[in-house]
């Protein structure tokens, strides 16, 4: 029986998984001016994932709040802002990212502007003279972020975030995964009822998305340290589960398997049982005492 589920790599993919609930805008640089919309009196979010100095013009200086700290964007507008265009300089590398914005006054009823991701890579070859060369061999992507986490965090914006706020990741794909697969082995000691819900790949690894639902009268805390099978990582949706019959009795685990999918990770798959070793053993009866 394996319980392979790093504390590390869990702590790590349920910072991810905290903004998974509120959705992202997704927006791809590439050399075109990003239109980057605001609302007076509200501020929005960029994220950049890099160190950044914004250039402002100064005829609107005094209406736009500006904050840049570890790869990250505040803008709030203060009056309303005719359509202007922003600089984001790379204080290392001096690269720069154009955005357009615009300020225009709150309306009532109107939903609050989700945070902006900006991603900088285009897809596989774009704007790379040496991937069209014949005879060049492809160089395998740069992960800075451990793909476990990335398969993680793709899975749980696939089933709970808008798909135009999903952000692509070259490589992931989607695999098969039987609804009707048993998971009765999975949480033993919980009185919960597990059902697959999809499945991705990336590279050699799998996430499986599975729904729990708890069938007890009282609410339960999930622990990683509960799985049986063997996982690279485990991550709730939420820490807990309400009653059942509630609208908090039901969430999903993501499970990170290595080679394989989540059928070959359970029990008794990575411990199958040998009927041979429950034999008799000749010269012994079933109670353990030497026979005649």
């Amino acid at each position: 029986m394996k319980r392979l589920v790093p504390h590390a790599f869990v702590a790590l993919a349920l910072a991810l998984l905290a903004t998974a609930g509120h959705a992202v805008e997704i927006l791809r640089w590439e050399r075109l001016p990003l239109a980057v919309p605001l609302v007076v009196d509200q501020e929005r979010v960029i994220f950049i994932d890099r160190n950044v100095r914004v250039g402002v013009p100064a005829s609107i200086g005094t209406r736009l709040r500006v904050q840049s700290a570890a790869g990250t964007v505040y803008l709030r507008a203060s009056e309303p802002i005719e359509p202007t265009r922003l600089q984001l300089q790379d204080a290392d590398t001096g690269t720069v990212i154009l955005i357009d914005i615009a300020a225009e006054p709150a309306q009532e009823g109107r939903p609050p502007l989700e945070p902006v991701r900006i991603i900088e890579h285009g897809p596989p070859g774009h704007g790379d003279p040496a991937a069209d060369t014949p005879g060049t061999a492809a160089t395998p992507p740069q992960r800075p972020t451990p793909v476990p986490v990335v398969l993680t965090r793709h899975a749980a914006q696939s089933l709970y975030a808008p798909l135009r706020t999903i952000e692509p990741v070259p490589g992931i794909t989607r695999v098969n995964l039987r609804r009707d697969l048993p998971l009765h082995s999975l949480l033993p000691t919980l009185p919960v009822r597990a059902e697959g819900l999809a499945a991705w790949r990336l590279d050699d690894l799998w996430v499986s998305a599975v729904r729990l639902r708890n069938t007890a009268a009282h609410g339960l805390d999930l622990d990683p340290r509960a799985l049986q099978g063997s996982f690279m990582t485990a991550t709730f949706q939420h820490a807990t589960l309400g009653p059942a019959g509630t609208p908090e009795d039901t969430t999903v685990v993501y499970l990170v398997t290595r080679g394989h999918g989540l059928a070959q990770a359970l029990l008794p798959a990575i411990a199958p049982v040998d009927a041979a070793l429950n034999l008799p053993v000749p010269g012994f009866d079933d109670g353990g005492r030497n026979a005649k």
